[in-house]
């Protein structure tokens, strides 16, 4: 059955942010002091109530008060144009989208520019590469040039790659951490976007992955770990202050984007929501 929008919006409430100015601040970061570092939702979060109505899914995003949403693999049915409508639609703003190595080859590779100018999105994120690429040091490295050529093929679209981990990323290959080659190697072009909670799955120090690489944690996934059955960000066992502490200095942050992955239906954009207001509560 369709959801309403009315149904929706029970799910939302409206949320204000709050402006602050920042001083001493890396010039990598300058553009993460001048303004607080907008709060975007990944749309996996809410993936199966898209599916059924996204615009009524947007509406409700910009009720409660998120700034922006990154797409997650699926268009659900509508070109560049017709998300774009919805976007403005709701005030907000596309600030990334995870995607697969095959949309970003041959052909392909056009109609992803085309769709993600339409959004004026600058962020191509890849959610995964082959498993075999990070099951040797070679791979690795070949991953790292992988994720090179694409840099190149994109940055006269104005677009960058990126890289979003797993768990599996930080625990040891032949004595080396993937996630850690994979950055060392790869151009400073790369945005290494951290998932907070899927670096803990995997046993990573997401506080020292966050600073290693300092400029490139442009957008990075603010997930929970550790909470209670039914707890949200802010009520696990995550630092969130240092997180914000790092990315607002050396990280040069640009979207912090909200992943709360777990949950259906209305639970799910409900939990997304408690997740927002968490995040305003810790004064973003």
């Amino acid at each position: 059955m369709k959801i309403t929008r009315r149904e929706m919006l029970k799910a939302g409430t409206c949320g204000t942010g709050l402006w602050m100015a920042g001083a001493g601040l890396p010039r990598h970061a300058a553009a993460a002091a001048t303004a607080k570092i907008p709060i975007g939702l990944g749309l996996w979060s809410v993936r199966e109530e898209c599916k059924k109505d996204l615009p009524a899914v947007l509406g409700a995003v910009g009720e409660m008060g998120y700034q922006g949403v990154e797409l997650a693999h699926d268009d659900y049915g509508f070109d560049g144009p017709a998300w774009r409508k919805f976007l403005d639609k709701n005030g907000l703003k596309c600030c990334g989208m995870h995607t697969t190595l095959p949309k970003l080859e041959g052909d392909a590779f056009k109609r992803m520019v085309d769709f993600q100018q339409a959004l004026d999105n600058r962020y191509l994120i890849l959610a995964a590469v082959p498993k075999k690429n990070l099951e040797s040091i070679q791979g690795m490295h070949d991953t790292a040039k992988l994720f090179d050529e694409l840099a190149e093929k994109l940055r006269p679209h104005g677009m960058k790659i990126g890289y979003h981990c797993h768990g599996g990323d930080f625990q040891a290959v032949e004595g080396q951490i993937p996630w850690v080659v994979l950055g060392a190697e790869s151009s400073p072009d790369v945005i290494l976007q951290l998932d907070v909670g899927n670096c803990l799955e995997g046993g990573g120090d997401y506080l020292a992955m966050l600073t290693k690489f300092p400029g490139r944690a442009v957008t990075v996934h603010l997930k929970e770990h550790g909470a209670k059955p039914g707890g949200v960000l802010g009520e696990g066992m995550v630092q969130w202050n240092e997180v914000f502490r790092i990315c607002e200095t050396a990280g040069g942050t640009q979207w912090y984007i909200v992943e709360d992955e777990t949950r259906k239906g209305p639970e799910a954009l409900d939990a997304v929501r408690r997740c927002l207001e968490s995040l305003r509560k810790m004064g973003k």
